[in-house]
């Protein structure tokens, strides 16, 4: 079967269903916990090999750094909102990703089937967040680990490399995430994106706590001392996420991250890292709001009858499903109660209500 370009396939609920039993999501769930397994008890700065696919990799995310040198923000005081040139990264960063790839991971376009680069810079394109909205949530993220599954599929990164990929390559696309995040004031995708985990992130938290499960000091309600998380940050995710929302953050975790300071409260860091994939499987994979976005090629194969394939996507492209006002068995809007909704109102990046503060010559209250 020769490569296609992937498109969505999950609309309904009944979709949804057919996703959770399907084969790629089984793939997500086991891919994600072996690369939570391979740092168990290891530090961000751990020995490890670092083959030439995932030296690729690095390199890749390197040029995409490069991109966003090259388009600063030139107004950092006029909007709350997230920044236009963004949209100038996001097209540039498209238009040159098959290019990248195939510089970086020339193997991409010499499989056995033809070239891979049709279906992979569908998921590489989609990780930087969405360019109509300028923002990004748990979805997105997803297409970054998509892109290294399939890549595990494509066999170019193989399960020795699973250490390697997690302190290297996903710990340096944390970093341009976070890079993009504080540049362009990129904002939470959805509605209630301020009340997950962080503004936008997931898997920082899944891989940090695998990394401390085993630790014999380190409790997870440290993440409450700002000696421990000032000493830590470099070491581990996890600490390295509280890091940065207290760098934009003011108020206790109890008022803007309490969904963090409940898990603080868990005995052991093991207790939390098993929590964490559980929570990954029902609040990211779990949510219609953000699998209907997902998209299916010839690597991750869409479910067995679920809803035709729909017209090819447009990278960056508003959402185009169906909201409705009642779906849910408490009888609530369907996107008042879940984490990390794929849209919503609009809410000031926390980024661009801290970078303003410091420009202001008195604190600014919200829109």
């Amino acid at each position: 079967m020769s490569f296609i370009e992937p498109v969505r396939r999950i609309v309904t609920e009944d979709d949804l269903v057919k996703w959770k039993e399907g084969q790629t999501h089984a793939d997500i769930v086991e891919f994600v916990a072996e690369l939570a397994k391979s740092v168990v008890g290891k530090t961000n700065d751990a020995e490890c090999i670092v083959s030439e696919s995932v030296q690729g990799l690095l390199n890749l995310l390197d040029d995409i750094s490069a991109i966003i040198d090259k388009h600063p923000v030139a107004d950092k005081s006029s909007s709350r909102f997230g920044k236009l040139e963004f949209k100038d990264v996001y097209d540039e960063i498209t238009d040159t990703s098959v290019e990248l790839m195939k510089k970086h991971i020339p193997s991409i376009s010499t499989q056995p089937n033809g070239d891979a680069s049709v279906e992979l810079s569908v998921y590489l394109n989609e990780s930087w967040g969405n360019r109509t909205r300028i923002d990004y949530g748990s979805g997105h993220e997803l297409n970054f680990l998509a892109f290294l599954l399939c890549l595990r599929k494509l066999n170019i990164i193989s399960k020795e490399d699973d250490t390697a990929v997690v302190l290297k390559v996903f710990n340096q696309y944390i970093a341009v995430m976070r890079l993009l995040q504080k540049e362009y004031w990129l904002e939470p995708a959805g509605s209630h994106g301020v009340w997950g985990l962080d503004d936008y992130h997931f898997l920082p938290f899944l891989f940090g706590a695998a990394q401390l499960s085993t630790h014999k000091h380190l409790r997870p309600k440290s993440i409450h001392d700002e000696d421990m998380v000032e000493m830590f940050h470099k070491k581990y995710m996890y600490f390295a996420c509280i890091h940065f929302i207290n760098s934009i953050k003011t108020a206790s975790l109890r008022w803007h991250s309490p969904m963090l300071d409940d898990i603080s409260g868990v005995k052991t860091w093991s207790k939390v890292s098993e929590g964490m994939q559980k929570m990954y499987i029902a609040e990211v994979l779990g949510k219609l709001p953000i699998i209907q976005h997902f998209f299916f090629g010839s690597i991750l194969v869409a479910p067995e009858g679920c809803t035709p394939a729909r017209e090819p996507h447009t990278h960056g492209a508003e959402c185009d499903h169906t909201h409705h006002d009642n779906d849910s068995e408490e009888g609530l809007p369907a996107h008042q109660h879940t984490w990390g909704d794929c849209c919503g109102i609009k809410v000031p990046s926390a980024i661009a209500a801290r970078e303003m503060e410091k420009s202001a010559p008195k604190p600014i209250p919200f829109d």
